[in-house]
Protein backbone atom coordinates (compact mmCIF):
# COMPACT_ATOMS: atom_id res chain seq x y z
CA UNK A 1 0.00 0.00 0.00
CA UNK A 2 2.90 2.42 -0.46
CA UNK A 3 2.67 5.65 -1.80
CA UNK A 4 5.41 7.19 -0.81
CA UNK A 5 8.78 9.14 -2.29
CA UNK A 6 11.94 7.47 -2.61
CA UNK A 7 15.30 9.17 -2.79
CA UNK A 8 18.03 7.28 -4.19
CA UNK A 9 20.42 5.24 -2.15
CA UNK A 10 23.09 3.26 -2.12
CA UNK A 11 21.42 -0.25 -0.58
CA UNK A 12 18.24 0.85 -2.84
CA UNK A 13 18.81 -2.37 -5.41
CA UNK A 14 21.01 -4.15 -2.78
CA UNK A 15 20.21 -8.02 -3.65
CA UNK A 16 21.83 -9.23 -0.49
CA UNK A 17 20.36 -7.43 3.31
CA UNK A 18 22.99 -4.88 4.04
CA UNK A 19 24.47 -4.87 8.16
CA UNK A 20 21.99 -1.65 8.89
CA UNK A 21 18.63 -3.45 7.42
CA UNK A 22 15.66 -2.48 8.95
CA UNK A 23 13.04 -5.37 9.35
CA UNK A 24 9.66 -4.00 8.23
CA UNK A 25 7.59 -7.18 7.58
CA UNK A 26 7.44 -10.91 9.64
CA UNK A 27 7.49 -13.86 8.03
CA UNK A 28 3.94 -14.60 8.79
CA UNK A 29 2.71 -10.81 7.43
CA UNK A 30 4.80 -11.60 4.24
CA UNK A 31 2.93 -15.34 3.81
CA UNK A 32 -0.54 -14.17 4.80
CA UNK A 33 -0.07 -11.44 2.71
CA UNK A 34 1.13 -13.47 -0.58
CA UNK A 35 -1.76 -16.07 0.36
CA UNK A 36 -4.26 -13.74 0.29
CA UNK A 37 -3.22 -11.84 -2.73
CA UNK A 38 -2.82 -15.57 -4.58
CA UNK A 39 -6.84 -16.20 -3.40
CA UNK A 40 -7.12 -12.80 -4.89
CA UNK A 41 -6.26 -14.19 -8.34
CA UNK A 42 -7.92 -17.35 -8.49
CA UNK A 43 -10.83 -15.13 -7.10
CA UNK A 44 -10.82 -12.48 -10.07
CA UNK A 45 -10.28 -14.97 -12.64
CA UNK A 46 -13.17 -16.89 -11.56
CA UNK A 47 -15.36 -14.23 -11.27
CA UNK A 48 -14.44 -12.55 -14.35
CA UNK A 49 -16.22 -15.48 -16.33
CA UNK A 50 -18.96 -16.01 -13.91
CA UNK A 51 -19.72 -11.97 -14.91
CA UNK A 52 -20.32 -12.16 -18.54
CA UNK A 53 -19.84 -14.70 -21.31
CA UNK A 54 -17.19 -13.16 -23.20
CA UNK A 55 -14.61 -14.19 -20.48
CA UNK A 56 -16.31 -17.41 -20.13
CA UNK A 57 -13.29 -19.82 -21.46
CA UNK A 58 -11.59 -18.73 -18.38
CA UNK A 59 -13.33 -21.41 -16.71
CA UNK A 60 -10.96 -23.78 -18.76
CA UNK A 61 -8.19 -22.90 -16.70
CA UNK A 62 -10.08 -24.67 -13.44
CA UNK A 63 -10.66 -27.48 -15.49
CA UNK A 64 -14.63 -27.42 -15.87
CA UNK A 65 -16.95 -24.33 -15.70
CA UNK A 66 -18.71 -26.67 -12.67
CA UNK A 67 -16.11 -26.74 -10.63
CA UNK A 68 -15.21 -23.68 -11.14
CA UNK A 69 -18.77 -22.18 -9.24
CA UNK A 70 -18.23 -24.58 -6.58
CA UNK A 71 -14.41 -23.26 -6.22
CA UNK A 72 -15.03 -19.66 -6.03
CA UNK A 73 -17.65 -19.03 -2.94
CA UNK A 74 -15.20 -21.22 -0.85
CA UNK A 75 -11.83 -19.24 -1.89
CA UNK A 76 -13.98 -15.96 -1.50
CA UNK A 77 -14.34 -17.06 2.33
CA UNK A 78 -10.89 -18.07 2.41
CA UNK A 79 -9.79 -14.60 1.64
CA UNK A 80 -11.64 -13.15 3.85
CA UNK A 81 -10.68 -15.31 6.99
CA UNK A 82 -6.88 -14.68 6.26
CA UNK A 83 -7.79 -11.14 5.05
CA UNK A 84 -9.34 -9.96 8.39
CA UNK A 85 -6.99 -12.67 10.19
CA UNK A 86 -4.08 -10.20 9.13
CA UNK A 87 -5.89 -6.90 9.56
CA UNK A 88 -7.24 -7.54 13.11
CA UNK A 89 -3.27 -6.97 13.60
CA UNK A 90 -3.12 -3.71 12.25
CA UNK A 91 -6.04 -1.73 12.72
CA UNK A 92 -4.30 0.30 15.18
CA UNK A 93 -1.62 0.97 13.23
CA UNK A 94 -4.04 2.55 10.56
CA UNK A 95 -6.09 4.77 12.55
CA UNK A 96 -5.82 8.41 11.28
CA UNK A 97 -4.09 11.13 12.82
CA UNK A 98 -4.78 15.10 12.02
CA UNK A 99 -1.52 14.79 10.32
CA UNK A 100 -2.72 11.89 7.89
CA UNK A 101 -5.54 14.33 6.79
CA UNK A 102 -3.16 16.96 6.20
CA UNK A 103 -1.41 14.18 3.30
CA UNK A 104 -4.60 13.15 2.09
CA UNK A 105 -4.96 16.72 0.72
CA UNK A 106 -1.88 17.69 -0.52
CA UNK A 107 -1.44 13.58 -1.87
CA UNK A 108 -0.67 14.54 -5.26
CA UNK A 109 2.52 17.35 -4.25
CA UNK A 110 3.84 14.61 -2.14
CA UNK A 111 3.81 11.70 -4.48
CA UNK A 112 5.07 14.51 -7.25
CA UNK A 113 7.44 14.94 -4.99
CA UNK A 114 6.75 18.64 -4.67
CA UNK A 115 6.78 18.90 -1.09
CA UNK A 116 7.88 16.32 2.06
CA UNK A 117 5.55 15.32 5.01
CA UNK A 118 6.72 13.40 8.32
CA UNK A 119 5.03 10.19 8.30
CA UNK A 120 4.89 9.54 11.80
CA UNK A 121 3.41 6.19 11.78
CA UNK A 122 4.46 2.74 10.42
CA UNK A 123 1.58 3.65 7.27
CA UNK A 124 1.04 6.84 5.51
CA UNK A 125 -2.39 8.10 5.16
CA UNK A 126 -2.63 6.69 1.56
CA UNK A 127 -1.75 3.46 2.92
CA UNK A 128 -4.19 3.80 5.27
CA UNK A 129 -6.85 5.01 3.53
CA UNK A 130 -6.12 1.82 0.74
CA UNK A 131 -6.41 -0.91 4.06
CA UNK A 132 -9.95 0.95 5.18
CA UNK A 133 -11.25 0.47 2.00
CA UNK A 134 -9.94 -3.25 1.80
CA UNK A 135 -12.09 -3.45 4.66
CA UNK A 136 -14.96 -2.39 3.53
CA UNK A 137 -14.93 -4.09 -0.04
CA UNK A 138 -14.06 -7.80 1.75
CA UNK A 139 -16.95 -7.32 4.04
CA UNK A 140 -19.52 -6.31 0.91
CA UNK A 141 -18.08 -9.08 -1.52
CA UNK A 142 -18.34 -11.42 1.55
CA UNK A 143 -22.11 -10.56 2.60
CA UNK A 144 -23.04 -10.25 -1.41
CA UNK A 145 -21.37 -13.73 -1.91
CA UNK A 146 -23.48 -15.44 0.24
CA UNK A 147 -26.57 -14.08 -0.57
CA UNK A 148 -25.73 -15.73 -4.12
CA UNK A 149 -23.87 -18.78 -2.96
CA UNK A 150 -25.70 -21.61 -4.73
CA UNK A 151 -26.60 -23.81 -4.01
CA UNK A 152 -26.52 -23.40 -0.30
CA UNK A 153 -28.41 -19.61 0.39
CA UNK A 154 -28.91 -18.39 -2.90
CA UNK A 155 -32.26 -20.76 -3.19
CA UNK A 156 -33.31 -19.08 0.57
CA UNK A 157 -33.30 -15.48 -0.85
CA UNK A 158 -35.97 -13.65 -2.96
CA UNK A 159 -34.94 -13.46 -6.74
CA UNK A 160 -35.06 -9.75 -6.04
CA UNK A 161 -32.86 -10.02 -3.31
CA UNK A 162 -30.27 -12.26 -5.20
CA UNK A 163 -30.28 -9.82 -8.14
CA UNK A 164 -29.89 -6.82 -6.01
CA UNK A 165 -26.73 -8.76 -4.33
CA UNK A 166 -25.27 -9.76 -7.31
CA UNK A 167 -25.13 -5.99 -8.87
CA UNK A 168 -23.77 -4.71 -5.35
CA UNK A 169 -20.92 -7.51 -5.77
CA UNK A 170 -19.48 -6.57 -9.11
CA UNK A 171 -20.03 -3.05 -8.22
CA UNK A 172 -17.76 -4.02 -4.74
CA UNK A 173 -15.43 -6.25 -6.90
CA UNK A 174 -14.91 -3.40 -9.62
CA UNK A 175 -14.17 -1.05 -7.04
CA UNK A 176 -11.73 -3.37 -5.00
CA UNK A 177 -10.04 -4.01 -8.53
CA UNK A 178 -9.14 -0.91 -9.16
CA UNK A 179 -7.82 -0.49 -5.44
CA UNK A 180 -5.69 -3.61 -6.02
CA UNK A 181 -4.08 -2.38 -9.32
CA UNK A 182 -3.16 0.83 -7.54
CA UNK A 183 -1.56 -1.00 -4.75
CA UNK A 184 0.23 -3.03 -7.40
CA UNK A 185 1.37 0.15 -8.73
CA UNK A 186 2.60 2.05 -5.72
CA UNK A 187 4.59 -1.46 -4.73
CA UNK A 188 6.48 -1.05 -7.77
CA UNK A 189 7.08 2.46 -8.20
CA UNK A 190 8.03 3.09 -4.96
CA UNK A 191 12.12 1.68 -4.91
CA UNK A 192 12.17 -0.70 -1.91
CA UNK A 193 8.53 -1.60 -1.25
CA UNK A 194 8.61 -4.80 -3.13
CA UNK A 195 11.82 -6.15 -1.53
CA UNK A 196 10.20 -5.72 2.16
CA UNK A 197 6.80 -7.89 1.30
CA UNK A 198 9.21 -10.41 -0.28
CA UNK A 199 12.37 -10.75 2.00
CA UNK A 200 11.18 -8.66 4.72
CA UNK A 201 13.92 -5.85 5.39
CA UNK A 202 14.19 -2.22 4.17
CA UNK A 203 17.41 -0.35 4.49
CA UNK A 204 17.87 1.98 7.59
CA UNK A 205 17.60 5.14 4.83
CA UNK A 206 14.87 3.69 3.26
CA UNK A 207 12.76 3.70 6.59
CA UNK A 208 14.14 7.34 7.91
CA UNK A 209 13.03 8.88 4.76
CA UNK A 210 9.66 7.17 3.61
CA UNK A 211 8.37 6.30 7.62
CA UNK A 212 10.53 8.82 10.19
CA UNK A 213 8.56 8.36 12.51
CA UNK A 214 8.21 4.21 12.76
CA UNK A 215 12.04 4.26 12.25
CA UNK A 216 12.61 6.58 15.32
CA UNK A 217 10.52 3.96 17.87
CA UNK A 218 12.05 1.02 16.08
CA UNK A 219 15.45 2.40 16.54
CA UNK A 220 14.75 3.02 20.32
CA UNK A 221 13.64 -0.36 21.19
CA UNK A 222 10.14 0.89 21.45
CA UNK A 223 8.46 -1.07 18.29
CA UNK A 224 9.33 -4.74 16.75
CA UNK A 225 7.91 -6.63 14.37
CA UNK A 226 5.76 -9.78 15.22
Amino acid sequence: MATEMHPGTQHEFATTRPPDAVQRYSTGERLTHWAVALAYVVLFLSGLALFHPFFYWISLWFGTPTFMRILHPFIGVALAILFFAYAARLWRENLFSPADRQWLRRMFAYMNGREEARVEGKYNAGQKAMYWSMVAMVVGLLVTGIFIWRPYIAPSIPLLGRRIASVIHAIFAFIMFVGIGIHIYAAVWTRGSMRAMTQGWVTRRWARYHHPGWYDRVARGRETVR
